[in-house]
């Protein structure tokens, strides 16, 4: 009885997995149904109101043309910088407050900060920092990050602590240059960034003078090695030598090499990286602006053809608008 109950158990079992089987696939079935059935329908409703929405897509090209008319070139470039004294982070917090004087349109902050007449601040519309990605830690850039998007906790893909950009959009970009420069005399006026490199310098000042003492110290030392062991060299007949001591002269060479490759880090660290940032990268002038026909069209198209078909469904269905809005 217990064997046939738990048979019978079993095959309940088996019943109700068919049974939800086919329940989740007549939903899937209906849901297939109706999408295919809404896709066909809006397919053939906007097949009969084509005049309209082309119209519609024609008028948003109208006025993306009109725009770029009428519109201020825009120009936007990069430059790519390191930060030698302090941490990459840090640079981009305190570039980025002169993103912020640009979205308030503070033109006076802004003249302060870079230093720059207040004429050519006109020309300038934006001013901001963005981290520079490495893709497989290979430590070579691979791209911008301008969307602020990065996951702090990927690791393999990381954000690079020796560099960042600096995008600067301007409707003149022969004054790029202008902008570099007052870009420079507002990071290195920073007095803190300035004690930091100070301090930087001294730091690597003091490393290259004791390797310098260490090199000369080893160096004496190989010379002393070299001394004792060719005395303790004996000629044999037919020129040869009998060594009465191992040479250990050899094993100082590593050391030495080691010591000359850390002096020349900090020897390029002082000759190539001197201030508190080093332009690695300068600013390309643009071709052409930003704010082209296709740069209004992007946004404008869709609007325009999104509204025109909102329109055209409300106009569409306003008798069931009309008896709901009765009823309710």
């Amino acid at each position: 009885m217990a064997e046939n109950s738990d048979n019978k158990k079993v095959t309940n079992d088996e019943i109700d997995l068919l049974d939800l089987f086919r329940r989740m696939g007549r939903t899937f079935s209906r849901w297939g149904g109706t999408l295919s059935r809404g896709i066909l329908i809006s397919i053939v409703f906007m097949l009969r109101k084509w005049v309209y929405l082309t119209f519609s897509i024609i008028l948003g090209i109208g006025l993306s043309y009109f725009l770029k008319y009428t519109s201020e070139g825009l120009y936007s470039s990069d430059m790519i910088i390191s930060s030698n004294a302090v941490s990459t982070s840090d640079l981009i917090i305190y570039v980025n407050k002169l993103h912020t004087f640009c979205r308030d349109n503070n033109k006076p902050a802004i003249a302060t900060a870079l230093c720059t007449e207040q004429g050519k601040i006109e020309m300038i519309k934006d001013i901001q920092a963005y981290w520079i990605i490495d893709k497989n830690k290979d430590n070579i850039p691979d791209y911008i990050d301008f969307s602020n998007n990065h996951n702090v906790y990927d690791t393999i893909n990381v954000r690079m602590q020796d560099r960042l950009a600096i995008t600067v959009k301007t409707t003149s970009p022969t004054e790029l240059n202008g902008i570099r420069d007052g870009i420079f005399r507002y990071i290195n006026g920073n007095k803190f960034f300035e004690e930091q490199n100070k301090i930087r310098i001294a730091q690597i000042d003091e490393m290259l003078s004791r390797l310098n003492y260490d090199i000369n110290q080893l160096d004496s030392l190989q010379k002393i090695k070299y001394f004792e062991e060719t005395k303790n060299r004996i000629p044999e007949k037919g020129g040869q030598m009998i060594f009465l001591q191992e040479q250990k002269t050899q094993l100082i060479y590593d050391d030495i090499y080691t010591l000359y490759t850390q002096k020349q880090s900090f020897d390029r660290q002082k000759e190539i990286f001197p201030d508190i940032i080093t332009l690695l990268s300068d600013f390309t002038s643009p071709l052409k602006p930003k704010n082209s026909a296709s740069y209004y069209g992007k946004v404008i198209i869709p609007l325009f053809f999104g509204v025109c078909l909102i329109i055209l469904i409300l106009i569409h269905n306003r008798k069931k608008l009309h008896e709901v809005y009765n009823k309710y």
